[in-house]
């Protein structure tokens, strides 16, 4: 395993880390001991870098992790996630912050996190989601300031709103983040162009989430899979979406065929090459997932000249609506 500093926390983190929402439910069936041995072959495999969220489970996948982690004498780096309260997700431009991060509701929030992670301080906590809205007035960032003093956290983050993640960049560039997690991916290449140059200027630690776009660049999925009811990627591959991904996907495994690489490779190498990028956390759920994802960090970096053929998969889908 490889290790990257997270930016300016000064933390050294696996950049291959742990995505711990599925074993907080929302993917289908998750056993809990099957959870508990992903996480510990993760560990034994050099993994020191968890996340997590309110929002798996409603704290559960939290729980699961303090749980292991009493156990370990390693030391471990978790983030996990704050949601605003209840109301539009992503937060409209006509949301107040006030009313979505209020100072009471943070300050309670923050007692439930540690409280379910078993800690007296958190390492990382983001805001889960943002609206640009409120980067004139940033009073949630100011309050978790406060809270940092307090010893309660250690660095802040913001995780981006997938329909608007450059709502972060002038966040950045105002000292306000101490991190911040993204969706980059062989399909999803925006930040490319001006979030992660800006991460690195101000040197901003960067979480990859969704290097696998929630599976179809495992290459695992065909046009006609099927996901057990509850399982959240019903929606996000409702109607031609699979097809249209599956298929795309399909174009890039002839792109890699003299490479030697499976798909999970490449999904997990292609953000690990830009040099903003401190950590890639691929959803881990068993022992099988957790020994495949953490090897991958020991292979070759991947050459300039396939980068640069897989930047013609940049894919501006634009959450779907576009780009067939």
């Amino acid at each position: 395993m490889k290790y990257r500093i997270l930016g300016k926390t000064g933390i050294k983190v696996s950049e291959i880390g742990f995505g711990g929402w599925a074993i907080g439910g929302s993917w289908g069936h998750q056993d809990k001991n099957e959870s508990i041995e992903a996480l510990h072959t993760a560990i034994d495999n050099g993994v020191n870098f968890i996340d997590t969220a309110q929002g798996y489970g409603e704290g559960k996948s939290e729980k699961i992790i303090a749980e292991i982690l009493k156990t370990r004498k390693e030391e471990i780096t978790v983030a996990t996630k704050m949601p605003p309260i209840e109301g539009a997700w992503p937060p409209s431009p006509y949301c107040k912050i006030e009313d979505r991060y209020p100072e009471w509701y943070i300050r309670k929030n923050i007692e439930e996190r540690l409280s379910n992670l078993n800690t007296d301080c958190i390492d990382v906590l983001q805001l889960h989601t943002w609206t640009r809205a409120w980067n004139s007035n940033p009073t949630a960032l100011e309050i978790l300031q406060q809270l940092k003093k307090e010893g309660k956290i250690k660095a802040i983050g913001i995780s981006t709103p997938e329909q608007d993640q450059n709502s972060v960049i002038d966040l950045m560039r105002k000292g306000y983040l101490d991190v911040v997690q993204v969706i980059y991916n062989i399909f999803e290449q925006e930040p490319a162009a001006e979030l992660l140059p800006v991460a690195k200027e101000c040197n901003v630690g960067v979480i990859v989430r969704v290097a696998f776009d929630e599976g179809v660049l495992t290459g695992k999925y065909t046009a006609d899979s099927k996901f057990e009811e509850d399982d959240f990627r019903n929606k996000y591959f409702e109607g031609d979406r699979l097809a249209r991904a599956v298929a795309r996907v399909e174009k890039i495994e002839a792109e890699i065929k003299e490479s030697n690489l499976t798909m999970p490779q490449l999904a997990l190498k292609f953000p690990l090459a830009h040099p903003a990028v401190s950590t890639v956390i691929p959803g881990i759920r068993n022992k099988k997932q957790a020994l495949l994802n953490t090897a991958i960090s020991d292979l070759e970096n991947l050459s300039g000249d396939l980068l640069k053929r897989l930047h013609k998969h940049y894919w501006h889908k634009g959450v779907w609506y576009s780009g067939k």
